[in-house]
């Protein structure tokens, strides 16, 4: 069994996922000796602070071993990657990958005899999801209509969330300008919305900002992430597309001004760029549960590595 999206678990899966999540957080002595003895490598192309901290933190917690290997120093650019795979497989018990091409992730666990775990490819970012259904579980106190307004750029967080609140109930609005082409999915919006658990708000009209507080008053909470991908933030040569992106996004920033009055969860799966889409002000405001969303990437992580390893 792998991680690869959420669109393959079952409803029963994501919600025990979260539950035992929860458990562990609350009852980490309980846990101490729960993968004792099993490995896991985690194997980056890109780089990453909560996906890597959470694997590498929480199996250790969990009484296991932990082994990391950044792409540039292996042999995974220069020989077959199925084949790499299947011998990174014959050493350790879970795999726990971030690639930059979803392909590469599939095809990765079409070759893996372990379980592989998806740490965010160009589509989809499982792990991210199901540590934010557990935020919204513990500060809401459920999942099923809970009402989610995502706006942004429309990427493999935002996917990833719409196929966790299909299986779960969340009703899920999207309020996003634009799309990185590598993460459409047709298939995946089409049926989220004929099952009707997420709708797409047009941004052909004007978005005042009384407009857009009107589209996010009913939500229980706003979310919205990086309008430009960290690698390519400071990168001179994306400078053009960054401004260009920037100036259309701007009018989409979470602020002061845009949410007053409103009273939803904030949320941000970081890191984030301050005073771009979203206020510095508002990471710290009452409001927000950004941090707690980031701290519990390490308690859903090892519930995800222990449902994987008990299967």
């Amino acid at each position: 069994m792998h991680l690869v999206t959420l669109k393959n678990w079952s409803e029963t899966e994501i919600l025990e996922t979260v539950e035992n999540g929860i458990k562990i957080k609350n009852y980490p002595e309980k846990y101490k000796h729960a993968a004792g003895g099993l490995s896991l490598a985690l194997l980056f192309q890109k780089t990453s602070t909560r996906t890597r901290c959470a694997g590498e933190i929480g199996i250790v917690q969990l009484g296991g071993y932990v082994h990391y290997l950044d792409w540039r120093t292996t042999n995974f650019g220069l020989a077959d990657l199925s084949d790499e795979i299947r011998v990174l497989s014959a050493y350790v018990d879970v795999i726990l990958a971030r690639f930059l091409k979803h392909a590469d992730i599939c095809e990765a666990a079409e070759a893996a005899s372990v379980p592989m775990i998806n740490g965010c490819c160009d589509r989809y970012h499982p792990t991210q999801a199901l540590g934010d259904l557990m935020t919204i579980q513990e500060h809401i106190g459920r999942l099923d209509g809970v009402k989610v307004c995502f706006i942004g750029v429309h990427n493999n967080v935002c996917n990833s969330l719409i196929a966790a609140g299909m299986k779960v109930g969340l009703e899920v609005t999207v309020i996003a300008p634009e799309i990185n082409p590598a993460a459409e999915d047709g298939e995946l919006l089409s049926e989220a919305e004929k099952k009707g658990c997420y709708k797409a708000i047009s941004t052909d009209v004007d978005h005042s900002v009384l407009a857009l507080q009107e589209v996010i008053s009913e939500s229980d909470v706003v979310y919205t992430d990086t309008w430009i991908d960290m690698e390519f933030f400071t990168d001179p040569n994306f400078a053009e597309e960054r401004e260009s992106r920037i100036n259309k996004m701007l009018p989409y920033q979470l602020n002061n001004t845009l949410l007053k009055g409103l009273n939803c969860k904030i949320m941000h799966c970081l890191p984030a760029h301050r005073g771009y889409e979203i206020s510095g002000e508002l990471l710290d405001d009452p409001r927000s549960i950004i941090f707690h969303q980031s701290e519990n990437r390490l308690y859903s992580m090892k519930a995800i590595l222990l449902h994987l390893l008990n299967n």
